[in-house]
């Protein structure tokens, strides 16, 4: 379990690079139109649609003496670290359109590489437990591991590459060497994660559930398969609530460095202390995902902890813009307290979610196996992996064409940006996006695989197989 959920590290130090820097980096230090780094990554999201659904299926068919899984996460490791260095080591003097070119290049490569581990990855997590709970306790351990690899990649940027150099670079995320110099240590960081992950769980390679016999992969057989996956009702709950959390997930990455230095007015050696609300919380979160999951099984927990999440993010912004009395302005000490109570809410919240969509997903699988008598595993976790991405990189193209629309300076530093434009901030991030995720809460409601309902379809499917 804890080789499996060491590699979501990849996925952590990879996604948290995307998603908090990268439209920080080509729009504020690159200094390309934010509007065309909103393009290339919208562009990078259509071929995400076209590799997903491949490489899922992909997946699913592959038969070596290794078995379907694990050669494709080794194949990914070079292309991943080299097409990531090279994403955040564009040449300098580029102009608009050779960033653009460079992004849209690596960003598309990045993504590809990277869904062909992740997909395989996933997959192998529901081969891997048939048991209702303990799939919840592994998803556990990923979500555990991939939050703490997270807060780790957040404190080496914020406490490491991007220190605050007075008179010259405040906030630190504007020194133009730190991003090549973090790129190729969190390339490394990745490969190795992926790397523990195959070592470690090799040896359930011949336990694992055999390659059933399927036709080729075609564009037709792609879609057939997809809308086979999506005629189950609790997969379409879990995947439009994933596709509208993802969403506000994404724009809250892309706006996390705006937000922390322009509307809370924090230095990056103050967002550091993100770092301690992870060490904090997330054992908290580790402890209590497969408690819950017990007491008020995946659908209320995935519900409740999505909005506690959503409270915690809107209260302190609303009574900022709301310029309430008693709230303390951005001089206050009490301000970062508040800033760390929200986050740590949200930090213990988030992994206990992501552990138990992940869990109802496998328990999917095994309804949708029983529905048509084929497991897909790979196609399912494709659905998840294109819309997620998909969604958190919209969230960093609305990023990028709000900053356009309200006419986002480049280059500002801390402390000098306009009343006007620190209030747009604060409401894009808070109420605005938070009408989506009360929504995803909504979806939630359509899923309908309970402990007993699991239990039935596990016992149908040994008899299946008892008599075949």
């Amino acid at each position: 379990m804890f080789s499996f959920g060491i590699g979501q590290a990849a996925g952590s130090f990879k996604n948290i690079a995307w998603g908090a820097l990268l439209l920080f980096y080509y729009q504020q230090v690159v200094g390309i139109e934010a509007a065309l780094v909103a393009a290339a990554i919208a562009i990078s999201v259509v071929m995400d649609a076209v590799t997903d659904p491949i490489i899922g299926a992909w997946s699913d068919r592959i038969k070596t003496r290794w078995g379907r899984r694990h050669p494709m996460l080794l194949a990914s490791t070079l292309p991943l670290a080299a097409s990531f260095v090279l994403l955040f080591s564009p040449p300098e003097g580029m102009s608009n359109m050779g960033g653009f070119a460079w992004l849209t290049t690596f960003g598309i490569l990045v993504r590809a590489s990277f869904t062909f581990y992740d997909i395989p990855h996933m997959s192998l997590g529901a081969e891997m437990s048939k048991d209702y709970y303990q799939r919840s306790t592994l998803f556990a351990y990923c979500a555990f591991l991939s939050a703490i690899t997270g807060s780790v990649a957040t404190a080496l940027i914020n406490g490491y590459y991007f220190p605050t150099v007075e008179g010259l670079y405040d906030p630190g995320y504007l020194n133009p060497e730190g991003y090549p110099a973090m790129s190729r240590t969190f390339a490394v960081v990745m490969v190795a994660a992926i790397l523990v992950c195959v070592a470690g769980t090799r040896k359930e390679i011949p336990f694992l559930r055999p390659t059933q016999e399927r036709p080729r992969v075609h564009v037709w057989t792609l879609f057939a398969e997809i809308w086979e996956v999506l005629k189950n009702k609790s997969f379409r709950a879990v995947f439009l609530g994933l596709l509208l959390a993802s969403l506000v997930f994404g724009v809250e990455l892309a706006f996390y460095p705006f937000m922390g230095i322009h509307f809370w007015g924090f230095q990056t050696e103050q967002l550091f202390y993100l770092a301690y609300v992870g060490l904090f919380a997330f054992p908290v979160s580790f402890a209590l995902t497969p408690v819950i999951t017990r007491l008020i099984d995946k659908r209320l927990t995935v519900m409740l902890t999505l909005a506690a999440s959503i409270l915690a993010l809107n209260v302190p912004i609303c009574l900022r813009l709301l310029d309430v009395p008693w709230f303390p302005s951005n001089e206050s000490p009490w301000v970062l307290v508040i800033f760390l109570t929200y986050a740590s809410i949200a930090a213990v919240t988030s992994p206990i979610r992501n552990a138990s969509t992940d869990s109802m997903l496998a328990d999917v699988i095994d309804e949708h196996e029983l529905d048509t008598g084929i497991r897909r595993e790979g196609v399912v976790y494709a659905v998840r992996a294109f819309s997620m991405k998909a969604t958190s990189a919209l969230g960093t193209l609305v990023g990028g064409i709000l900053l356009t629309l309200i006419d986002f300076p480049e280059n500002v530093s801390r402390g000098d940006l306009s009343a006007e434009m620190t209030w747009n901030l604060g409401v894009i991030l808070g109420p605005a996006t938070s009408i989506f995720s009360l929504a995803a809460i909504l979806f939630y409601l359509g899923y309908n695989i309970n402990k007993r309902r699991h239990s039935e379809i596990m016992a149908e499917l040994e008899r299946r197989e008892a008599s075949a």
